[in-house]
């Protein structure tokens, strides 16, 4: 005769033995996982046994953390990657590198001083550098001026007790005012420069300021559009420029100094050079004329030289009239990273000077100089 099949327990009698409760409550469990989401806190809260009601709240905890993970919760976010991190390239550093590869694609760097393209536009009243904002701690001049004097203001013979050896300061400030007025892609500038030679070095004269001139003036830039820029070997015709400045050095006579100009300008770019000139008119005067001839000693046209290799920048600029070569000037600058990683910011700076109009109080007077210091840029 067949044995009968064996038959479970009744529960109560395994609910008196406490060791079977807990072996029977952990193969529900394993068979159920999902009995974990259908509670709540109020049914672990319920549970009479504290090991039942301790593993439910348990279960309940892991649930609600794999849940928030699934759904990435703000806790499951990577953090952010600080900005000193990212290494993002400078201004300068983002400038395309020239074709032969030796230096800094000039009609880049033009583009985005001056904003040519649409993608380089950075909207109106952002305030950039113009001119070099230098400081010159050792500034010498051979033939410095000590009686200064021009045919309508005539020196009374006094000689200043200059020193050769200053410093030289030039602040130099531009922002857009208008953006694509008129003309496609043509914006309207304001800028204003001013450039001080300080007697720093003479503290028996109470380290006097021996000239400063200041210069506020607008400048109209006009993109010249790709199809009409191309020119033979490699050449660009990037933009034309025009604009009226107001020059003088806040002086009253016998030492007053100032003019002012209309002026149209242009340039060209190939590979790492860029080469710019500019035609300057007097308007007339009106009154006594503090500096007359002014142009025939520092000139009319002002032609300029540019060249990126790498991290430097090198720039020759040349003034003359034409009627005379005798007269002008010729300037060099060039500037390099104090800091390689930091093409953009403090650079070594330095300046050489020969000629006539290195200030407005010497545009008659000839003197070559040289000054060495810092130059703070901006792109």
């Amino acid at each position: 005769m067949p044995k009968p099949a064996a038959s479970l327990p009744p529960f109560h009698a395994i609910a008196r033995h406490p060791k079977r409760a807990h072996m029977l409550t952990g193969l529900v469990l394993a068979c159920l996982p999902w009995a974990a989401q259908a509670q709540t806190l109020a049914d672990c809260a319920a549970l009479a046994d504290d090991a039942r009601r301790l593993a439910c709240y348990d279960r309940l905890a892991r649930g609600n953390a794999a849940s928030d993970t699934a759904q990435g919760s703000p806790a499951a976010k990577p953090e952010p990657v600080p900005m000193a991190v990212r290494n993002e390239p400078s201004a300068l550093q983002q400038v395309a590198t020239a074709p032969s590869g030796q230096g800094l694609a000039a009609a880049d760097f033009l583009t985005k001083f001056w904003e040519l393209e649409p993608s380089a536009k950075r909207g109106t009243f952002v305030v950039r550098t113009y001119q070099p904002n230098a400081l010159l701690p050792a500034h010498y001049t051979n033939n410095i001026n000590r009686t200064p004097a021009s045919p309508t203001h005539p020196s009374d013979g006094t000689q200043q007790p200059y020193r050769s050896t200053e410093a030289a300061l030039q602040l130099s400030l531009r922002a857009k005012v208008l953006e694509d007025v008129l003309l496609p892609n043509a914006d309207l500038w304001f800028a204003f420069s001013q450039k001080s030679i300080w007697q720093l070095w003479n503290s028996v004269d109470s380290s006097p300021f021996r000239s400063s001139d200041y210069q506020p003036e607008a400048v109209y830039t006009v993109p010249i559009p790709d199809r009409l820029g191309e020119l033979p070997s490699g050449w660009r015709w990037r933009m034309l420029q025009g604009g009226i400045a107001h020059e003088s050095n806040g002086q009253p006579d016998p030492l007053s100094r100032s003019w002012n100009r209309a002026y149209l300008g242009t340039a060209f770019t190939h590979d790492d050079y860029a080469l710019q000139a500019r035609f300057n008119h007097r308007l007339p005067e009106s009154g006594t004329d503090d500096n007359p001839h002014i142009t025939d000693f520092i000139g009319n046209t002002e032609l300029s030289a540019s060249w990126f290799p790498g991290q430097n920048t090198m720039q020759l600029v040349a003034r003359t009239s034409f009627k005379s070569w005798s007269k002008g000037s010729l300037q060099l600058n060039w500037s390099h990273p104090v800091f390689s990683d930091k093409p953009d910011g403090l650079r070594w700076y330095v300046q050489l000077f020969t000629g006539y109009g290195e200030t407005l109080l010497d545009y008659n007077h000839r003197q070559t100089s040289v000054g060495l210091g810092f130059t703070l840029f901006q792109l």
